[in-house]
């Protein structure tokens, strides 16, 4: 079972005054008689040491409406905010870290929990930026779990942006209406024929009013037609007992046992999980029985059955934090004997599971794939939904089931309805229903997939390789001031833009040592930090770029596709504006010859080539016209600080490859 709290960790507040009015309401939902700053962090450490993250953050929130400046009260609220899935007020209070301790001397997973905020936004980019950083500067510490997840990260930032921009338009995804969906969370949909199986913490029958606690109830729902359901109506109390958390609903192959997980909490945020089953007899289901050992193993949680076929066994699939696995929760498995008695669990393995959780398995038969939700797995945020298929006796590589029915926001709970026409999932993605913050709640959607007997889509590799490249776009590269070849109103230079990233790259300390020149203590520190951020974040980061560029479009060009290169000219404005126009041409040039001399020439063939059946390369340069410099750049020629290694001078000396356009000559 995932609780509220756990399905809001990716809502994502985009308005400062949420910020506010959020710290507002928990403010005012905790006594306001005097208490010192040192009192309330005393206060809410013990209830952050209890993970009991909502009276934390509370605490906090007043601590730090007496004194705002403390960085240490900054990165507490910040922490308690985010495990508190009040991510808009984590993002905040993170930033105002950051900026203080942008070297991370202080808190060194600030940058990595912003990066990660960046991502449950759909910002990969910058995301993908702030994980690569983190991960280079901590290079050392291989073994350091933020450090593996970091540069996973980098490449799921990648796969995301290339997944987002490719999305699979042959499905439509339907939100179900409020005859299913409410303002809590609705989750694990499970269909049969026409009658859908869910759970959900809404108002039920035995609602602790007391307490103000709601359970966890299973659902049923009747679909009418395509589109329409009935209301949904709770189960009785056979299936949901009172006063427990009652989820996960499960068959096994003849419908003849049921299988549903009951929860207790064993803090604010953790449960203890088990797995009952009940069997159909005499028109009737009997008694819901504990599961044996093998299956509920003491001392961890045991949830969200599902079952499957490997082969010709049938197998019991479900969740396990258990003792023996690949880290938190794992997929476990056990075969169903002749007898009903069940063999000993066994981990799905290291290719499905991960250090990470890794939740909600389903099994389809007929495709004989295993699906599944991950963290870890390379994903677009969150909880991703992914597929493994069973061959040769064991389970494959994951393979992400992509956009829509991925989102940066949790998606899990995946399940396929026997005829195979449609497919359902619980997400808390943009658009969900709420009460009080967006995407704070998961709801049922449903998947409507094409004709099963339908051809597969075959999979346009060429395709694939231009939306990478595309995405790559605009490219951007940086020089050293008047450079190449300097004092000159030439427009073309023998130089090659690798040539001159890396005389550029080598200038890092001396940057450091101008542009530092003057400033005392801290402000040294943060000039060598700016300089840092300049080569880390741009410099070394545009050649990285065009490298990758440049493999891709090394693998286009043998599809015979055809490339136009648009590239753009700017420089900082240490000069006329006639010996810039000229200096932007020249770096124009560098990189021309920059693709003539790749890898000895293989681009050659390529370039302006008029073979109408062959790849080809056509530059285009887009008019440099007038050259716009930010105003606070300085223009002074004897201020060489400001004006040449001053990072705000520094970007302005740059070209772009702006666009790209290709056409297949195989058409």
């Amino acid at each position: 079972m995932i609780s509220v709290k756990q399905e809001k960790y990716y809502s994502i507040s985009k308005t400062k005054s949420i910020v506010l009015l959020a710290s507002f309401f928990i403010l005012f939902n905790f006594p306001l008689h005097a208490q010192n700053t040192k009192t309330l962090l005393a206060d809410g450490d013990k209830a952050f040491a209890d993970k009991d993250y909502f009276s934390a953050a509370g605490y906090y929130n007043r601590a730090i409406l007496q004194d705002s400046t403390d960085i240490a009260i900054q990165y507490k609220y910040a922490e308690a905010s985010r495990l508190n899935f009040d991510l808009a007020i984590a993002e905040h209070w993170y930033t105002k870290v950051f900026k203080k301790d942008a070297q991370g001397k202080l808190y060194p997973e600030c940058a990595f929990w912003l990066a990660t905020l960046k991502k449950s936004k759909g910002n990969y980019k910058d995301a993908k930026k702030m994980f690569d950083k983190y991960a280079k500067k901590n290079k050392k510490k291989k073994d350091n779990y933020y450090v593996k997840k970091a540069i996973q990260e980098v490449a799921a930032c990648d796969l995301a942006q290339l997944l987002v921009a490719r999305p699979d338009k042959s499905i439509t995804i339907v939100h179900l209406d409020s005859t299913v969906n409410s303002k809590v969370s609705e989750y694990a949909p499970f269909q049969v024929d026409s009658l859908l199986y869910f759970s959900s913490l809404r108002d039920g029958k035995d609602r602790d009013k007391k307490n103000n606690v709601n359970y966890n109830k299973i659902y049923t729902a009747i679909q009418d037609d395509s589109v329409k359901w009935q209301k949904a109506v709770e189960l009785d109390t056979l299936f949901n007992r009172l006063g427990i958390h009652n989820s996960n609903t499960a068959f096994n192959s003849d419908f003849t046992k049921v299988f549903i997980s009951r929860c207790v909490p064993k803090n604010a945020m953790e449960f203890n999980c088990e797995m009952f089953s009940s069997e159909f007899k005499n028109g009737t289901w009997g008694l819901l029985q504990k599961l044996p050992p093998e299956i509920n193993a003491k001392g961890s949680t045991n949830t969200q059955p599902s079952i499957g076929f490997l082969g010709e066994e049938e197998v019991l699939f479900f969740s396990s934090n258990r003792s023996g696995g690949e880290g938190n929760m794992d997929i476990w498995y056990s075969k169903i004997n002749k007898d009903g008695s069940y063999g000993k669990a066994i981990n799905a393995g290291k290719k499905v599971n991960s250090i990470e959780d890794e939740k909600t398995p389903f099994y389809c038969k007929p495709c004989q794939e295993l699906f599944f939700s991950s963290t870890w797995h390379k994903g677009l945020g969150g909880l991703d939904i992914f597929k493994s298929a069973y061959k040769d006796g064991e389970l494959g590589e994951p393979t992400n089931l992509g956009s829509p029915i991925n989102t940066s926001h949790n998606d899990l709970y995946f399940s396929i309805n026997s005829a195979r026409t449609q497919a359902f999932i619980s997400s808390n993605r943009i658009g969900s229903y709420f009460e009080e913050k967006e995407s704070c709640c998961n709801d049922i959607y449903m998947i409507k997939l094409p004709k099963s007997d339908d051809p597969p889509k075959k999979v346009d590799s060429t395709q694939i390789l231009i939306t990478q490249m595309k995405l790559l776009v605009p490219l951007t590269l940086y020089f050293h001031n008047d450079e190449p070849d300097k004092k000159t109103l030439a427009i073309t230079t023998p130089k090659n833009y690798k040539k001159t990233y890396e005389d550029y790259s080598a200038m890092r300390e001396l940057y450091k040592k101008e542009y530092s020149k003057g400033a005392k203590d801290k402000d040294i520190e943060r000039a060598y930090s700016d300089i840092d951020n300049l080569f880390d974040d741009s410099v070394d980061a545009g050649m990285q770029d065009l490298e990758k560029f440049a493999q891709l479009l090394a693998k286009v060009l043998k599809d015979n596709e055809k490339v136009t290169i648009t590239m753009k000219g700017f420089c900082s404005p240490l000069a006329s504006t006639d010996y810039n126009v000229n200096l932007a041409k020249r770096r124009i040039s560098s990189l021309r010859n920059y693709f003539k001399e790749y890898q000895g020439g293989i681009f050659l063939k390529y370039i302006d080539s008029k073979d109408p059946s062959k790849g080809s390369i056509t530059f285009f340069d887009e008019d440099i016209g007038e050259l716009k410099a930010r105003p606070n750049v300085s223009d002074d020629y004897y201020d060489t600080k400001n004006s040449i290694y001053n990072p705000a001078a520094a970007l302005e000396r740059k070209i772009q490859i702006i666009a790209i356009s290709t056409f297949s000559s195989n058409n």
